[in-house]
């Protein structure tokens, strides 16, 4: 797979990449994965709610074609985009949703943190404390979207919304958690551990 490190991009012009990369690909396109960070903007998925949102104040808010329901993206947020030909990794989406949660499960567990996934909520929480969220499309076989990993943001733009829809959901980052990382560091660490987990099948 082609690593790209994106640095901060809007959000709606990398999910126009997104859809054109996954419209315009073939059988012979390599899979990529895109690191970076986004602006403070809240994304609402295709089953989203609007009283999921409270509160967006100044922050937009921009309709996305993933599933699940609304969250955050800001600055010190871990933003992954995995552009996969599942068909022809002969795994389904169930299956690609659990080696992104794996995936960070890894990183967090090298930093002795204790970390799950969750049947009925896919991302990775620490005691029921979200700190990764997940949501995929898939197109033609291949997904796109991926997740995003809280490092070390301002949080509270978290309170204007029921992240992921569930209004008693706290969300942490690592920092909260006592451990410094900065993005570059998260992003090496996530590579990392992603492809021990796509080398897997």
């Amino acid at each position: 797979m082609i690593v790209k490190d994106l640095g901060t991009v809007e959000y709606l012009p990398s999910c126009e990449a997104m859809q054109a990369f996954t419209s315009e690909r073939d059988k012979n396109t390599e899979d990529e994965l895109w690191l970076l960070e986004h602006p403070p903007v809240f994304t609402q998925g295709t089953n989203g709610k609007a009283e999921h949102i409270l509160n967006a104040g100044t922050i937009p808010v921009i309709n996305a074609d993933r599933g699940g329901q609304v969250t955050y993206h800001g600055p010190g947020q871990l933003v992954v985009y995995t552009l996969f030909d599942l068909k022809r990794l002969h795994i389904g989406v169930r299956e690609m949703v659990s080696r992104l949660e794996n995936s960070v499960i890894a990183l967090l567990t090298n930093l002795n943190i204790t970390a799950q996934s969750r049947a009925d909520a896919p991302g990775v929480y620490v005691d029921d404390r979200k700190i990764a969220a997940l949501g995929l499309r898939v197109k033609r076989g291949a997904c796109y979207h991926g997740l995003s990993l809280n490092v070390d943001m301002d949080l509270t733009p978290f309170s204007y919304i029921n992240p992921c829809g569930y209004s008693d959901m706290e969300v942490i980052d690592l920092k909260s958690l006592g451990h410094e990382m900065t993005i570059e560091q998260a992003k090496q660490q996530f590579v990392s551990a992603f492809k021990m987990q796509m080398n897997q099948g």
